[in-house]
């Protein structure tokens, strides 16, 4: 029976016996009756069987320890995630349910990933940055330094200190230079 000969009248009645007893929201109710409809008109023909799949290794030799295999064509490769939502037009959860994998079965080669591993290890990634610390002194510090009971502290007078630093402030200022002997120089 086609989908145009189909009365809506026959819909109509169907669908008001299922929401008699059945509770149904009303954003549910059109995707009731277009099921309905379709179904009234598929009445009559024959029932399409899925298609069995057969892939093309089986999926234990699908894994191996450099490569795995793509299961619909047979590919090798290091990883199947891009071949086979380019080739296939699955993403990885798609693949795994079309195969009936558990969500776990790997997409990619255990020596690549152990490779992979290793080389984001050796450059620390993956590790939480400790911010740095200011360098203020701990709490032990300034016990140990109240405790000392003999300070090397010597007081200078105001006129002793400034000269001090004064006279250090000008010789860094001025550069020294060294003397070359004349020795040294060839004519």
């Amino acid at each position: 029976m086609n989908t145009e000969r189909v009365s809506p009248h026959l819909t109509a009645k169907i669908v008001r016996g299922y929401v008699r007893h059945h509770r149904l929201g009303p954003d549910q109710l059109p995707d009731l009756i277009a099921s309905v409809h379709r179904t009234l008109g598929q009445l009559g023909q024959q029932v399409q069987a899925e298609e069995v799949l057969t892939p093309a290794v089986s999926i234990r030799q699908s894994v191996r320890h450099d490569y795995v295999v793509c299961l619909d064509c047979g590919y090798r490769g290091k990883t199947l995630r891009r071949h086979i939502s380019s080739r296939h037009g699955l993403a990885g959860d798609e693949y795994r349910r079309r195969w009936g994998l558990l969500s776990d079965h790997p997409l990619t080669a255990p020596a690549y990933s152990e490779h992979r591993s290793t080389l984001a290890k050796e450059l620390g990634l993956g590790r939480r940055s400790t911010p740095a610390v200011a360098s203020a002194p701990t709490p032990t510090t300034l016990v140990d330094v109240a405790s000392d009971p003999n300070p090397r502290r010597t007081r200078r007078s105001r006129r002793t200190s400034k000269s001090e630093d004064t006279a250090s402030e000008t010789a860094a200022a001025t550069p020294t230079r060294r003397r070359r002997s004349r020795a040294a120089v060839v004519p």
